[in-house]
């Protein structure tokens, strides 16, 4: 039962949990601000660390993920830049007077064909959609369901990638598809799908 002796002991477990030297005594954020690192430790900086643990290979559980395979695709007459094209034709035609910000995407199906897409936006922001899903939807009702490449194009300087909802929507209907990042002049990026949604949550997962 609770009473003065519990006191006593809570008490005397702290000091003994707390012998460092008050200047070792930092909070969580002092810690992480001012790193000193151990005496014969790892004195690499955060950066130099991040780069030998993407040096060190794939870190995923492949037991938890699997790309979706997809069915062989046939050659379209479609290369990168005609696709890129395509997508920044797309983006000419976006609605968005909010942002200021337009996208542009180009879906190519299994079969060659091109369904581009681009964003449209909405008072409520809530309701805007994104260049990807404006050109998948429009492909998936129109009975296209195999998909080989998608290009999103934004005048940016950097690859501008789908968001955590569209890179969602492409995984399920589209699989581990290859995503082509460019800006009005150029490529900037080519990647699979499956690099910008590691451990994905699929319908696998609900059977």
């Amino acid at each position: 039962m609770p009473g003065s002796d519990d006191k006593g002991w809570i008490a005397d477990r702290r000091k003994k949990q707390d012998r460092r030297a008050p200047a070792d005594r930092r909070s969580g954020a002092d810690r992480r601000l001012i790193d000193k690192g151990h005496p014969e430790g790892d004195r690499r900086t955060h950066a130099e660390r991040r780069a030998a643990e993407r040096r060190a290979g794939d870190r995923r559980n492949e037991a938890a993920w699997q790309p979706i395979a997809l069915e062989a695709a046939a050659t379209g007459d479609f290369d990168d830049a005609a696709l890129v094209a395509a997508a920044v034709d797309a983006r000419e035609r976006a609605r968005a007077r909010f942002s200021g910000f337009k996208v542009g995407a180009a879906l190519e199906t299994a079969t060659g064909e091109v369904v581009t897409g681009c964003n449209i936006e909405n008072a409520t922001y809530g309701l805007t959609m994104c260049a990807e899903r404006v050109a998948l939807y429009k492909a998936l009702s129109d009975g296209r369901d195999v998909f080989t490449r998608i290009v999103v194009v934004a005048d940016t300087d950097d690859p501008t990638p789908p968001c955590g909802s569209c890179r969602q929507l492409l995984w399920e209907y589209c699989g581990d598809i290859d995503v082509i990042l460019a800006n009005l002049s150029e490529v900037k990026r080519r990647m699979r799908l499956s690099q910008l949604l590691p451990l994905p949550f699929d319908a696998r997962l609900l059977e």
